[in-house]
């Protein structure tokens, strides 16, 4: 036991706070950029302008504090609604990375889940002479099933020939995404989540936000193909990589198979 300023704290004092420490700057990182934030930061204050008021014993400030705070945690649900479910996907996330278990079931999985890279590379190169936009998304342990309810079913060997014809402009299954799981169209004109991440330049448009947006809940990789340039562009991890060339989205579907 060790008095700091009058305040005797015991190790478990100290885990404690380092812990609330750490999963508010974790929900931090998840509303930065976004405007939740100001709420996030609203929040926090009253809770602990109401811890300083019950140290103060204000009681009568402390009871109405006491009350907007239970009352509070059920808005603090509804208003974060999104940054909570990411929360919880990120934590998941830590656990299956670090499991053997999963670890062994991905390595299992990705065994049976060789993409045919090559016709993918030939159908990004053809629509990019083209300037036709498209954008494919290849799962890996998340299939996206609510996602791929979205679109239209096709559940279609992979050909870049099929890739083309989907992306083609006047083709009705054109907007959206396609969504590639062992090694197959699943879907077409598949709705994703749009990234409301403020770090995306505003020149970029919608294909791109739900490149990053796909991305940054699940492990799926994402390829784009510009319709205004026909540059490449991918995204993984909700992290968006631009202006690449054509062997780097090789080296990254090669990557994925591994």
């Amino acid at each position: 036991m060790m008095s700091l300023l009058f305040i005797n704290l015991s190790i478990s004092d100290i885990i404690d706070i380092l812990l609330v420490a750490y999963l508010i700057y974790t929900f931090y990182t998840l509303v930065r950029g976004t405007a939740a934030l100001n709420i996030f930061v609203g929040l926090i204050s009253i809770y602990f302008i109401w811890k300083l008021v019950g140290m103060l014993q204000m009681r009568m400030l402390d009871e109405i504090l006491g009350q907007f705070i239970s009352v509070g945690v059920i808005a603090l649900i509804i208003v974060f609604q999104q940054e909570i479910r990411s929360f919880l996907v990120m934590l998941g996330k830590l656990g299956t990375e670090h499991n053997k278990y999963f670890r062994f079931l991905k390595k299992i999985q990705n065994q049976d889940n060789n993409i045919d890279s090559d016709s993918i590379i030939e159908s990004m190169k053809n629509m990019s002479k083209t300037l036709t936009g498209a954008l494919i998304v290849i799962t890996r342990t998340n299939e996206l099933t609510e996602i791929v309810e979205t679109g239209e079913e096709i559940n279609a060997k992979i050909s870049a020939a099929l890739i083309e014809t989907i992306f083609y402009k006047n083709n009705p299954l054109h907007d959206g995404a396609i969504i590639i799981t062992n090694n197959k169209i699943i879907a077409a004109r598949c709705v994703l989540p749009v990234s409301k991440s403020h770090s995306i330049p505003a020149d970029y448009g919608l294909r791109h936000r739900a490149s990053v947006g796909v991305t940054q809940n699940t492990d799926c990789l994402s390829l784009i193909v510009s319709e205004q340039t026909g540059h490449f562009a991918y995204s993984e991890a909700g992290e968006l990589f631009t202006n690449v060339s054509i062997e780097d989205i090789r080296a990254v579907l090669e990557k994925k198979e591994e």
